[in-house]
């Protein structure tokens, strides 16, 4: 559509400066005060209702001059506790927070959308909700579960869903997407082993919770390599473990915490099913006991629906300068899995990977990077999405 691509170039510095400005002044989960009210200021200065939903999150709305359909766009604003490693001069005021994966060019490719489809209303069949989310990195409760209770895909109801999410993976201007599973399931938990602790140098009085703890995360890759099928995609990570005070002291207790990423529900079960078995073999041999706790609510797999797949790739290769791919699915998790588990729709990646400028490292890295040459593609994605879906007969 090359009347949007010639369009966003009238707006592209300003989605750089509002995503340098967010980038700036990062915000974690369930703080996002600053972003939500530059967003909610940035939405009435188009003409767009803005209201604060579920705590920080933002509402939009704008209908179309023409009866149509419920388009909803969504992005997610918190940043990460990590600190920023990258000498830019919009570098994280705050120590210790970093907009380390891309939720800063988020808000801002959306916003980006929201001035394209303002000036095109007169062509807009419908309604587009403009979903502004905090909370995704939370990884239990998020931030899609609140709004979606606080009625965000109802009144009226919302028809089709769309998001996207920046990707060094991929190279810049490269559109990324599958019909089905995309991101998976994330299980969390925690394994306290309780041993009995003493002296160093009296291991045989002891029982080393250490020296358990370490033979349950070795057990543990076996449920992977052993226990589970091998054509099914599946990851374990023992990402923590916390235990002694001195160099010469065996503690009582050690705390094991980690991640397991699964697509299918039947694998997802037989996984902990497995992790618990085993953990508790482990212990039981070295004369320790353990307490295996996951965390009740985490996000379900992200699904794309099949058939808005196909018309959404479609839709993407239509966008001179960029390249649609169909992509694996990975094991990273969102929780933009809860809006797709209610409503049709497609969450998709934007490529911005860029050798030239630095931009290679991974999400979640301290030296995160985004080729900002990308945000306008991003932005005429999503109006272009919104002004298609809208008129879906």
């Amino acid at each position: 559509m090359s009347s949007l691509l010639e369009q966003v170039r009238d707006h592209e510095s300003e989605i750089i400066k509002i995503r340098r400005e967010i980038h700036s002044n990062p915000e974690l989960a369930y703080a996002e005060k600053e972003t939500s009210s530059l967003v909610a200021r940035k939405l009435e200065s188009l003409g767009i209702k803005a209201v604060k939903v579920a705590g920080t999150g933002v509402l939009g709305l704008l209908s179309g001059r023409n009866n149509g359909k419920v388009v909803a766009l969504r992005a997610d604003m918190d940043a990460l506790p990590v600190d920023e490693h990258v000498d830019v001069p919009f570098k994280s005021k705050r120590k210790g927070v970093m907009h380390a994966c891309g939720h800063d060019a988020h808000v801002a490719m959306l916003l980006g959308a929201a001035m394209l489809l303002t000036e095109n209303v007169d062509k807009l069949f419908g309604t587009v909700k403009f979903i502004f989310q905090p909370a995704e990195e939370e990884g239990g409760k998020g931030g899609a579960g609140p709004m979606i209770k606080a009625g965000v895909l109802s009144n009226p109801k919302v028809d089709y869903f769309f998001g996207l999410h920046i990707d060094p993976t991929f190279p810049s201007g490269v559109f990324a997407l599958r019909g089905g599973p995309i991101m998976a399931a994330p299980d969390t938990f925690a394994i306290r082993i309780h041993g009995k602790g003493g002296h160093g140098s009296e291991p045989h009085k002891t029982v080393d919770p250490i020296y358990v703890s370490s033979q349950v995360i070795n057990a543990l890759q076996g449920v992977s390599a052993r226990m589970m099928d091998q054509t099914q995609p599946f990851v374990i990570s023992v990402c923590s473990i916390h235990s002694g005070s001195a160099h010469n002291i065996i503690p009582d207790d050690a705390i094991l915490e980690g991640t397991m990423r699964t697509f299918d529900e039947k694998i997802r079960s037989g996984a902990k099913r497995h992790l618990i078995q085993v953990t508790k073999t482990v212990c039981k041999a070295f004369g320790a006991e353990c307490e295996i706790d996951f965390k009740a609510d985490t996000y379900p797999v992200t699904r794309n629906n099949e058939k808005v797949a196909v018309k959404v790739a479609h839709s993407l290769r239509g966008i001179r300068g960029t390249r649609t791919i169909n992509c694996d699915p990975i094991l990273g998790a969102e929780d933009v899995s809860r809006f797709l588990q209610r409503t049709p729709g497609v969450y998709y990646f934007l490529g911005t990977r860029n050798e030239k400028k630095g931009c290679i490292y991974p999400n979640h890295s301290s030296q995160f990077k985004v080729d900002e040459d990308v945000l306008k593609y991003g932005s005429v994605s999503l109006a272009k999405l919104a002004l298609e879906f809208t008129a879906d007969r």
